[in-house]
């Protein structure tokens, strides 16, 4: 298997630490608010990695941690805590907020067809981790104390901006004119490990420790998580590309100096989804959440299509005119699918060159945009229906589509021609133009039209439903 490793910056044969075996950790959400559905696309490449990963034949164990504490505004150090922030405009406590959001978060993933990892570990069920890693680095020389915290000393790295695309004077904390100076620190990069005092209002969740009562900062958690839960060697780390810097970053300098070794050998990162405005951010308000794409009637996993259409490493424009033209893709697939008989017919001889042409897709960088390719190749194959069907529900457990799901519902009503089935997909396409355009008077005609057929429409959710009598 090829992968791209940010931290090389170059496409690698995969050789994890025990073979066949991966360690894979992934950055999880502060929850605070919604999840986007930029933040949802890095966890729909990260589910496919996991899943490419296990159709080649590796033996996954996944961790994720939950951050519901010490997650600053700033990646200065600076600013206040988005946990805090989330608690105070909704009048709540900060584990309110983090119970709400959590279970917001996981309802989305389960939506878009999302493993949840089989290790997920709230920051704030780790403190002794984290106490413990800190004092570690005291000891050794790699912080210190300064005004009533404890900071990372990163004079004391050989390198510290380890991923080579990053232009240490653009990306020092300290050099942009919207990051406020910390003068605790003795170098503008260091960050801080353990906070006693703070520059915001008070915290709402501390812990005694050896420096005072206090919490953790954001970097220590997901090194004491990973390193807790996964061992001292990782295979793999993934996150959104905006994490490279600050926040991985950090993570190798406190991992590395407090285990003395080598950590994670391969780094996984997804790049943006940007709108009109740019990178989508919930900085910027507005921000688009799956609720909200369920409200203007897409199915979910007309966003997921949507995203595996292309490749992580690209950044995905995101429009509603993008994302029509995905949704309407997606649909005619599963309605071709949901054509094929089911006669049970096998030729897996035949099957061979697309089953390969499939593995080789995932196993070249995880080229999803390949891999749904060959679903197409597939129904075009000169193979029985049986096969086909078979194929495409195997292929369908790495893609996590819901495919023959969704064809089973979308069997055609007994007595209805493929023909005439076509000519009532495209009168409700129409009236759904229609209704988008408030063109209502339109949209009713249409309605009328097809009850004038014999075909009763129900709106639902997950799109429009329709029978014939």
């Amino acid at each position: 298997m090829l992968l791209y490793n940010t931290l090389t910056q170059k496409k690698e044969e995969f050789l994890p630490h025990e073979p066949g075996k991966v360690r894979m950790y992934t950055c999880g959400p502060t929850v605070y608010h919604f999840a986007h559905i930029g933040n949802l696309r890095t966890y729909i490449m990260e589910d496919m990695l996991e899943r490419s990963l296990r159709y080649l034949g590796y033996d996954v164990t996944r961790a994720m941690n939950i951050t519901d504490v010490g997650h600053l505004s700033s990646d200065g150090d600076t600013g206040e805590d988005k946990m805090l922030s989330g608690a105070k405009r909704e009048h709540k406590s900060v584990m309110e907020i983090a119970k709400f959001y959590t279970d917001a978060f996981f309802a989305d993933c389960e939506k878009l067809g999302i493993k949840k990892p089989e290790i997920v570990v709230p920051a704030t069920s780790c403190i002794d981790t984290f106490i413990e890693l800190v004092s570690v680095l005291l000891e050794k020389g790699f912080a210190y104390l300064a005004g009533g915290n404890v900071y990372f000393d990163t004079s004391k790295l050989k390198t510290y901006y380890v991923f080579g695309n990053m232009e240490e004077e653009g990306l020092a904390v300290g050099v942009r004119e919207s990051v406020e100076a910390d003068d605790n620190k003795r170098n503008k990069s260091d960050f801080v490990l353990w906070f006693t005092k703070s520059k915001f209002d008070d915290q709402e969740l501390k812990w005694e420790s050896p420096w005072g009562l206090g919490y953790p900062g954001w970097h220590i958690e997901c090194s004491g998580i990973s390193i807790q839960y996964l061992g001292e060697y990782l295979d793999i780390h993934c996150g959104g590309i905006d994490n490279a810097f600050p926040h991985h970053t950090n993570e190798i300098a406190q991992s590395e100096s407090y285990l003395g070794h080598p950590w994670c050998r391969y780094w996984f990162h997804v790049l943006h989804l940007n709108d009109a405005r740019g990178k989508m951010s919930k900085s910027k308000g507005g921000f688009l959440t799956l609720s909200l794409l369920e409200e203007k009637g897409y199915d979910p996993m007309a966003y997921r299509f949507f995203c595996l259409q292309s490749h992580y490493r690209r950044p995905l424009a995101f429009s509603f005119e993008n994302l029509d033209n995905a949704a309407a893709a997606y649909k005619k697939l599963v309605q071709r699918i949901a054509a094929l008989s089911d006669d049970g017919k096998r030729d897996e001889a035949a099957a061979a060159p697309l089953r390969e042409a499939f593995r080789d897709a995932l196993a070249n960088d995880i080229n999803t945009a390949q891999a749904v390719t060959v679903l197409y190749d597939v129904l075009k194959a000169d193979l029985p229906d049986g096969e086909k069907r078979a194929l495409l529900a195997e292929f369908d457990e790495v893609l996590s589509l819901r495919l023959m799901e969704a064809a089973a519902e979308n069997k055609e009503p007994d007595g209805v021609t493929a023909e005439e089935a076509a000519e009532i997909e495209a009168l409700i396409a129409r009236r759904a133009e229609a209704r988008k355009a408030k063109n209502w008077a339109e949209a009713d005609a249409i309605r009328d039209e097809l009850s004038a057929r014999g075909v009763t429409l129900t709106d639902t959710p997950e799109g429009v439903k329709w029978t014939k009598k």
